[in-house]
């Protein structure tokens, strides 16, 4: 059985309950009520009865005859007369009239006049007023018993008792329980339209859900969010946060969300519109990390919820993707590098075999004193580094294919070897990559300058290009996706900035913009990495 049938039985039956037991409540109240009417007038008629001074004058003569009285001579008495009126004009069961022995002086049934009542009476006699419901010869009744006083003196002469039958009392009962009845029926009634309508509502604000099927759902929310890596936001139709689990407070620094709209959090513009257009977003760059965000629109029987946002921290796979891209630069090099001194070796071979030793000996000599790929990079003979001279080779004939000029700037000194290739790779390459583009992009001659000092085991570096500098107003390192970059944005574009500076700063280094550049001359960037080199002439001593 669903929970809201449960909840429509319990409700009605609960409601049940309460009118059974205010009908019952009605019910005596009302059957005291009736009592209490034929009670109180059968007191009053008596009272008026026992007033009357012709009842009293006759009723006292009857009482001062010690003799009983004839009972014919009752049956057309005054006192007959007026208890057989009474009754007639008020509906009466009986109008009975005694003395003070209680010998019925008036009573409906003649045969009995003149004999004893067959209830008590000694207490009406002592002065006082009865009201009861007692059962005499003509049934039970509600009756009243009145004293009869004397003219004159202070003791009761005899007694008047008026009484109604119990079907006259509650002729009026069916009527009142006929309203009882439709006030129940009534409640029952509103009871049955109130619990439909709750139903309804429940059925509607819960989905048509069950209790037990929003606890298994409360169960697998919990399940889902907590044991996922990836952030998720459930958001209603009007844009608020309904569900934001840890890890999406975490990767979008977000305090509290739960109640408020994206707006109102300062989430990156990215994330904004990927909640409006409800497409992936990749390459999100937001502090130091970098997101991938995607938007799926909720749907339940043709009612829009919200959607549900997917968040995740693609910072480390894109590291490695700009490591990956690193070595195979580097293998590229690498190549070059073999198929150059293969050619060397062959031509030295060649000389020698022959015999032009001298001619060898010099084409050796010569082979010497340049660097190990053949290719003109200026000022490579700074750099000491055999990595760094190759990655530089490399990246130099890369540039090379787009006419780009790659040089080694006159202040560059580098001196023992790099211990850490992977950070030192990425960072430099990323500038080196972001520097093409904007030199790439302001025509040529475009050249890209590299700059490089050691201090102990810290590299300090520069690049530096021949683009149109950084706008005033760009955010090179607060990021953008790629596909929502404006055309004539040069450095921050991607991801690599932002990527290149979390790297540095999670060393303890960091990159920055040291000249935004403009009017004719390009930017300038540098980066300091801290314990990535090993000095070789410490290591030698």
């Amino acid at each position: 059985m669903r929970f809201a049938t449960r909840i429509l039985l319990l409700q009605l039956a609960l409601v049940a309950a309460v009118v059974a037991v205010c009908t019952a409540v009605f019910l005596v109240l009302g059957v005291q009520q009736l009592r209490a009417e034929s009670e109180s007038s059968a007191l009053n008629i008596a009272r008026t009865v026992a007033e009357d001074p012709d009842v009293r004058a006759l009723v006292a003569g009857f009482s001062q005859d010690p003799g009983v009285p004839d009972a014919a001579q009752l049956r057309d008495g005054a006192l007959q007369q007026i208890a057989t009126s009474v009754a007639e004009r008020t509906d009466a069961l009986f109008v009975v009239i005694t003395d003070d022995h209680g010998i019925r002086l008036a009573h409906p049934n003649q045969e009995l006049l003149g004999e004893v009542v067959s209830t008590p009476f000694a207490e009406v006699i002592a002065g006082n007023e009865v009201v009861d419901w007692e059962r005499g010869t003509l049934g039970e009744s509600a009756r009243a018993k009145v004293p009869v006083w004397p003219l004159t003196g202070d003791a009761a002469v005899g007694e008047v008792s008026v009484g109604f039958e119990r079907a006259s009392v509650f002729d009026d009962l069916p009527i009142l329980l006929a309203s009882i009845a439709l006030a129940a029926a009534g409640a029952l009634g509103l009871a049955v339209l109130a619990t439909v309508l709750m139903r309804r509502r429940w059925e509607r604000v819960t989905l048509g859900l069950q209790p037990e099927d929003l606890v298994a759902l409360v169960q697998n929310q919990a399940a889902v969010l907590d044991g996922v890596g990836d952030g998720v936001i459930a958001l209603d139709e009007d844009g608020v946060v309904r569900v934001c689990n840890a890890a999406a407070g975490r990767m979008l620094g977000l305090s509290d969300p739960v109640g408020r709209t994206l707006t109102e959090l300062g989430v990156p513009a990215e994330v904004l519109a990927a909640a409006h257009d409800g497409r992936a977003h990749d390459g999100i760059a937001w502090g130091d990390r970098i997101l991938y965000l995607d938007a799926q629109p909720v749907r339940r029987e043709g009612r829009d919820l919200g959607e549900i946002l997917i968040v995740r921290d693609r910072t480390d796979v894109v590291a490695l993707s700009e490591r990956l891209d690193t070595v195979r630069a580097m293998t590229g090099a690498l190549r070059v590098q073999r198929h150059e001194f293969a050619n060397r070796m062959h031509v030295a071979t060649g000389l020698i075999d022959a015999g032009r030793a001298t001619d060898a000996r010099e084409f050796l000599a010569e082979q010497l004193e340049r660097s190990p790929v053949d290719i003109d990079v200026p000022g490579i003979a700074l750099v000491a580094d055999p990595f760094i001279q190759s990655f530089l080779g490399a990246k130099a004939i890369e540039l090379a294919e787009r006419g780009i000029a790659l040089s080694v700037g006159d202040e560059t000194l580098v001196i023992g070897s790099v211990a850490d290739v992977e950070d030192v790779a990425t960072i430099l390459g990323n500038l080196i990559d972001n520097a093409a583009t904007a030199a790439a992009r302001n025509g040529t001659p475009a050249w890209v300058e590299v700059g490089l000092l050691t201090d102990g085991s810290e590299l300090v570096l520069t690049v530096a290009d021949s683009g149109q500098g950084v706008a005033p107003d760009a955010d090179v390192f607060g990021g953008r996706a790629v596909e929502d970059a404006p055309a004539d944005a040069i450095h921050g574009l991607g991801i690599g900035l932002p990527l290149s500076r979390d790297i540095a700063r999670r060393a303890g280094g960091d990159v920055w913009l040291i000249d935004a550049g403009g009017g004719g001359a390009g930017a300038v960037f540098g980066a300091r990495l801290p314990a990535v080199m090993t000095n070789t002439r410490e290591g030698s001593e």
